[in-house]
């Protein structure tokens, strides 16, 4: 599978934080997980923020 989008930090971002929500990360710690490992400024938007909160397995 492949993932991108023009800066690869917002939709990517969301995207690599509901694949960590899969892998056991909790989703409210999802972002700041995926930020400290793949990019400070992933997830960009509060509506994609919201929607890894939001995310369940």
């Amino acid at each position: 599978m492949e993932l991108s989008c023009g800066g690869g930090r917002g939709r990517t971002g969301t995207a690599l934080a509901c694949l960590a929500v899969l892998d056991g990360v909790h989703p409210g710690e999802a972002v700041s997980f995926v930020r400290a490992h793949y990019q400070p400024s992933a997830v960009e938007t509060p509506w994609q923020r919201r929607y890894v909160r939001g995310f369940r397995t």
